[in-house]
C-alpha cells in the first residue's frame, strides 16, 4: 500500500474519532444570507480559529475530517459556505465561467475578487463569537479555496496566517490573468504564508512560482511539496486536503501555533 493511500485511511479515521456535529450558521454579505458550519472544542474558550475556504465543489458540505482535527487540536474551525455554492444562495460560479470563452480568464478573476466579500463577512462574524479569540484567526483552504486564502493574506484583516492547498492547480495553466492575480496578492501579503500541495497535484507551478514570489517580495513564507498521495491527480489534489490530515496535519498546526498572539 503506497504511503498516500494509507494516509487516506489513517485521516478518515482521525476524522471519526470523538467527531462533533457541526453547528449550521447564517451570516450576512451584503444583500446575501449565507450558510456555513462551525466546529467547536469542548469548553468556552475564547479558542483560537481557522476559517476554511472550500472548492469550487457545488456541494461542499461541513468537511468534518478538518474540521474535527482542528477542534481536537484546540480550534474552533468556521466552514462558510461562499455564494451559490453548497447551503448558500446565488449563482455558482462554474456555471457563470460556463461559455465565457477569451474572457474566461478575467472573468475568474472577478468572481474569486467578489467572493472576497463572503469570506470578509465570514471573518467578521466569526469574530464576533463569545468562544473565539478575534485575535487569533488563520485561514485556509483548498483549490479555488487556495485562491480565495491567498487574496485574504493580501488584505489588512488581523489575521495570523494563511495556508493555501493547492491554489489554482487545475487552473494555472490556463489563464495568465489568474496567474498575475495571486502573484501581486503573494507579493502584498500581510501574513505568513505556508504554500501546500502534493506531488502528484495536477500542476505544481503555483507553489514554485508564488513562493519564487514572496521571496523576492522579502514576505514571509513556507512552501512544502509533500510525496505523492494516492493514486490520481484528484488524490493528490482534493483528496490531500481533504484527508491528508495524517500528513500535513502536524506541519500546519506547528505553523499556526508559531504566528499566534501570545
Amino acid at each position: 500500500m503506497r504511503a498516500g493511500v494509507a494516509g487516506m485511511l489513517l485521516g478518515a479515521l482521525a476524522g471519526t474519532a470523538d467527531a462533533a456535529e457541526p453547528q449550521l450558521v447564517s451570516f450576512r454579505s451584503g444583500d446575501l444570507e449565507l450558510r456555513g458550519f462551525i466546529f467547536k472544542p469542548e469548553g468556552t474558550g475564547p479558542f483560537p480559529a481557522v476559517l476554511y475556504n472550500h472548492g469550487s465543489e457545488k456541494l461542499p458540505g461541513s468537511k468534518p475530517g478538518i474540521g474535527n482535527f482542528f477542534a481536537s487540536h484546540g480550534y474552533v474551525m468556521f466552514v462558510p459556505h461562499r455564494r451559490g455554492q453548497g447551503r448558500s444562495p446565488g449563482g455558482y460560479i462554474m456555471d457563470q465561467l460556463k461559455g465565457a470563452g477569451t474572457m474566461r480568464g478575467q472573468l475568474l478573476v472577478r468572481l474569486h475578487d467578489q467572493q472576497q466579500d463572503d469570506v470578509a463577512a465570514a471573518l467578521l462574524f466569526l469574530r464576533s463569537l463569545p468562544y473565539v479569540d478575534g485575535g487569533n484567526i488563520a485561514v485556509t483552504g483548498c483549490s479555488f479555496g487556495g485562491v480565495q486564502t491567498l487574496l485574504t493574506a493580501e488584505k489588512d484583516l488581523g489575521l495570523r496566517a494563511a495556508i493555501p492547498f493547492a491554489a489554482a492547480a487545475m487552473t494555472w495553466r490556463e489563464s495568465t490573468e489568474i496567474q498575475a492575480r495571486l502573484i501581486t496578492a503573494v507579493k502584498q501579503a500581510k501574513v505568513p504564508v505556508f504554500l501546500i500541495q502534493a506531488e502528484n497535484d495536477y500542476d505544481l507551478s503555483p507553489t514554485r512560482e508564488l513562493s519564487r514570489a514572496m521571496e523576492q517580495a522579502g514576505k514571509a513564507y513556507k512552501a512544502k511539496i509533500y510525496p505523492p498521495y494516492g493514486e490520481t491527480n484528484a488524490d493528490g489534489h482534493g483528496g490531500f486536503c481533504g484527508q491528508g490530515v495524517s500528513v500535513w496535519g502536524d506541519d500546519v498546526l506547528a505553523f499556526i501555533a508559531s504566528n499566534l498572539r501570545r
